[in-house]
């Protein structure tokens, strides 16, 4: 299903956008060293709760996961990239950690993933890889406007990625949202251009370029979610939720203030 969203939805999705920008960045602040996965995925879930929202997440059962979620943050660390289920674990110095973060708010969704490192260490690659997938976000969003193509965007994500030299993996990519999380079109991470459906005012689009560093294999923890680099090699992802406006697309998941740190 490729669902348009009439002016007060998508005004409500702006709503929802700046939920998952904020929780995406208290979360943000609160990822130090020493900070245990399950912590994170509690305060979303309080964050969630408070704002009078539900989880896309914590029920979330597709085919190629293994029963529900069960959790309401993504957290993918080191050379995990995709659906990292929140497990007893502390965050150590260097690590590099994706948020992946899905809400609904007023029955109209938004999703978004951001990657950083952790405390003061900085492993060989990881900003190199994180910066890679920001680049490639903001060429498929620069890409995005009506009467664009779905292969339009793809190529400019494929692009960015491809010249700085790293795998593309075309199984997992951006996709439709609305009502629901998870709709048509894909959007892979590459693309020819000039192809696909043509974007329309009222689409919303979740476009999240991911990239690992040396392959474009992916494998399975076993807990039936996490997926990983097949070689142990470190992972980036990046993702905004966008809607296409008469002028181009509008960002609805920038956060509306830096992180900041916990205090003592």
């Amino acid at each position: 299903m490729i669902e348009i969203l009439t002016a007060a939805q998508v005004d409500k999705a702006r709503a929802t956008g700046a939920l998952v920008a904020d929780i995406l960045q208290d979360l943000r602040g609160r990822s130090v060293v020493g900070t245990n996965l399950l912590d994170l995925d509690r305060r979303t879930a309080e964050m969630i709760r408070d704002a009078g929202a539900e989880s896309c997440y914590v029920d979330y059962a597709p085919a190629f996961g293994r029963g529900p979620f069960g959790h309401y943050v993504c957290t993918a660390v080191n050379d995990a990239v995709l659906h990292g289920r929140p497990r007893d674990q502390a965050l150590a110095d260097g690590d590099l950690l994706t948020l992946d973060l899905a809400v609904r708010l007023d029955g109209i969704a938004a999703d978004s993933a951001v990657s950083f490192v952790v405390g003061e260490a900085r492993p060989a690659g990881s900003l190199e890889l994180i910066e890679v997938t920001e680049r490639a976000l903001e060429a498929g969003i620069a890409a995005a406007r009506p009467g664009a193509r779905i292969g339009d965007l793809s190529h400019a994500i494929g692009t960015v990625l491809g010249d700085a030299g790293y795998p593309i993996n075309m199984q997992f990519g951006g996709h439709g949202i609305g009502t629901t999380m998870h709709q048509d079109p894909h959007v892979s991470n590459n693309g020819r251009p000039g192809r696909g459906y043509k974007l329309r005012p009222g689409l919303l689009l979740a476009l999240e370029p991911w990239v690992m560093a040396d392959t474009d294999e992916l494998v399975t923890d076993d807990d039936g979610w996490t997926l990983r680099s097949s070689t142990g090699c470190l992972t980036a992802h990046s993702e905004h939720t966008v809607a296409i406006t008469e002028d181009g697309a509008e960002v609805l998941t920038l956060p509306s203030a830096p992180a900041s740190r916990p205090s003592a």
